[in-house]
This record gives C-alpha cells, structure tokens and sequence, in this order.
C-alpha cells in the first residue's frame, strides 16, 4: 500500500482472450467486483504497459499484464445501530447470520438506515473488512430483502478475499427452501438459463438469450406435495441476483407471495389471511471452507415461523 493506494498485478491468461477487459479482471480478481473494476478503469487506475486503459469494453489479447491502482476504501458514512442480530457463528474472522425477511442488508436510496450493516457496524466496531471501495462494509453476498435465512459476513480482509474466491468457483454450498405454485410434474430438474436486467424493466431480472447475461444454474428437487403447490429445494450453482425466483417462474412454477414474478390467484385469499406478504423463500443451508482454518463450516436453518405457518396451511 503505497499512498493510499493497494498496487494490484494482473496477468490474465490465454483463455481470457477477446473477453472484456472489466470480465477478464473480475474472473482474474474476484475480491473486486466488476462494477468496482469498471469504475476503476473509468477513471484511468488500470494500467497496461504503464498506460492507462480507461474503456471498460476493452477486448483482451490473452496472456497480457495489467496494473490496478487501487485506493484505500472511503468510509461507509453508516450509522451503527443497536438492531436485533441473529448470530449462528462468529469468531476473529467472520460471522454467520440468520438474516428475517423484512431486513435489507445493505443501505440504498430508500433504505439508508435499519439495514444488516447498520446492524453489523454496531455489534462489530471497527473489525469489519473494507473491500469494494468502502470501508467496513463486511459483505461477501447478498440475500433479497424479503428473503429469510443464512448469510456469511467478513470481519477481515483476509476472511473477505477467502470467501469471495469460494464464490467465483461457485463452491459455496447454499440450499433454499422455496413453496411454489403449482404441483411440478416432475420430481426435480436443473434450469440452466442466463440472467441479466430487463430491458423493459430495469428493476426486474429475466432470462435472456447471448452474451448480456450472466451464467445462471439452478438445481431444484420437490420435496413435498401440497393443495395446488410444492415445497422444493433450489441448490444454486451460481449466485445471481433474482436467480431462485426467476428460474422456478420460468418453468410456471412461481414462488408463492412473490410480488414481482408470481402472484398466484390460487392462493391469493390464503396468503392475504395469513398476512404473507413477501416470496416463500429461506436460504436454509450454507456451507464452505473456513478461509483461515480452512476447516469446511455447514450451517442450517428452520423455516421460520410465517413461512412455516404457510406451509402447514398447504399441506394436504
């Protein structure tokens, strides 16, 4: 770290050629995001041969070096607040959360306060890691708001780094419980089908056909058979945004409650007398590799209670 600023070297290898360069370094550099990495180009901070390359859209010649400038995190500007943490496991390095629907995990326009890092700068001080270009924000992956379950959080840059390459070789073990509609005709399957932002509405995600979306692979087994709908396990081979709720509407299998991708008439009466007002989902299990230890960790969680109280309603 010199001035303020961590020297990254890159050197990309053949099979990055004719990628974008912001792909090619992400894929190289996973502790950076590629948004984080189109800024950084942007505003001149990669260098080649000591020259600045500053489009992001860049096509790369495979097996080529690359300088990244990259400055010091800024501070969050969060406010620590005293919010209710479900722990499951913490020690020096990080910790595991049982995240309640309901809670955002990171301020945005709309929600700049009562999130998980508010919530985790109060319990956590100043032992949160600082990767992504602002400090202390200790965040490896995301959960929707109105999605209940586990959540692994970095309390160092080590732990960080450790975590996000188990993430870009999508070996982080993660296990949703879903309550769809419908009954699948079938006992399970695999969707394997690429995810980016609408182009008719930028706050959906859809599945789309070329090089605009991002790898996405869901693995899904029905585990119970209930009136005119299912409970069925979705194993994520990747992480994308939307990925469970999207992947399970594509077959016409909706996630009850879902108010962006399914609203399911079927239940509509039930769901409104139970107060259920957010997609039947819950990130029930999670397992990976200590980044330190290096000794695997598997975490589960029940399905809490409104979820439960839906599914004991469907049963037949």
């Amino acid at each position: 770290m010199v001035g303020g600023l961590q020297t990254i070297e890159v050197k990309l290898e053949p099979a990055h050629s004719g990628w974008r360069l912001d792909r090619a370094l992400a894929a190289a550099v996973p502790t950076l995001s590629r948004e984080r990495l189109k800024a950084l180009i942007r505003t001149g901070a990669v260098e080649a041969a000591g020259t600045a390359v500053r489009d992001p859209a860049t096509k790369v010649k495979g097996s080529e070096h690359f300088r990244l400038h990259v400055p010091e995190p800024e501070p969050a500007h969060n406010e620590p607040q005293d919010i209710p943490l479900p722990i499951v496991f913490e020690d020096p390095h990080l910790l595991v959360v049982d995240k309640p629907a309901g809670l955002v995990v990171h301020p945005a326009a709309g929600n700049r306060d009562g999130t998980l890092v508010n919530a985790l700068l109060h319990h956590c001080g100043t032992s949160l890691s600082g990767i992504g270009g602002v400090a202390r924000p200790g965040i490896v992956h995301r959960i929707d708001k109105d999605t209940s379950g586990l959540l692994v959080v970095a309390k160092t840059d080590v732990a960080h780094e450790g975590l996000a390459r188990q993430f870009a070789a999508h070996s982080i073990d993660r296990r949703y419980l879903a309550i769809v509609s419908g009954v699948p005709k079938t006992s399970g399957g695999t969707i394997d089908a690429p995810l980016a932002r609408s182009s008719a509405n930028r706050k959906k995600i859809a599945i789309v056909e070329g090089s605009r979306g991002k790898r996405a692979v869901t693995h899904w087994k029905r585990l119970e058979l209930l009136s005119d709908s299912a409970l069925v396990e979705c194993s994520l081979e990747t992480g994308r945004t939307h990925q469970v709720r999207v992947h399970m509407a594509s077959i016409g299998h909706p996630l009850l409650g879902d108010p962006v991708y399914g609203r399911s008439r079927a239940h509509r009466e039930l769901l409104k007398s139970l107060g259920f007002q957010r997609q039947a989902l819950h990130a029930a299990e999670l397992g990976f590799t200590h980044p330190v230890t290096k000794h695997r960790l598997s975490f589960s969680s029940g399905m809490p209670a409104d979820m439960q109280e839906l599914f004991n309603q469907l049963r037949v």
